[in-house]
């Protein structure tokens, strides 16, 4: 049986049970399809472009590389993981004022500066 709803066309088996729906899709791809397997048919493939700084890329494939990763494999994990928790896998905060003009100090080289973390603790008396 075939629906209309806000224009869109819905195939359903019985009484509002969705089966070709965005919502049922995504539902259904997580977390069995977490990693592009889908009842035994092959992966589909989506191309991903991202501009980055050179040195945080630099920096961050050294840590992939590290731990057994290249680029893809690290975005495949970051992707999997956004499904599985249903949002980004770590907290994100907006910084208050008072965070946010101590982040303008510092790029402006505003501040204590210290020769080393040892003497920065030493200072703080830890």
């Amino acid at each position: 049986m075939a629906t209309k709803s806000a224009g869109r066309k819905h195939v359903t088996k019985g009484v509002g049970e969705a089966v070709d729906s965005p919502a049922k899709r995504a539902a259904d791809s997580v977390p069995g399809d977490v990693m592009g397997e889908s009842r035994g048919k092959p992966a589909r493939s989506g191309m991903i472009r991202a501009r980055v700084d050179p040195a945080l890329k630099a920096q961050a494939e050294a840590i992939f590389e590290a731990v057994g990763l290249n680029a893809s494999d690290a975005i495949r994990l970051f992707y999997s993981q956004v499904a599985l928790h249903q949002g980004l896998p770590f907290e994100v905060k907006i910084p208050n004022a008072e965070t946010r003009k101590a982040m303008r100090d510092a790029d402006a080289g505003k501040g204590i500066a210290y020769a080393s973390a040892e003497e920065m603790f030493e200072e703080m008396g830890i």
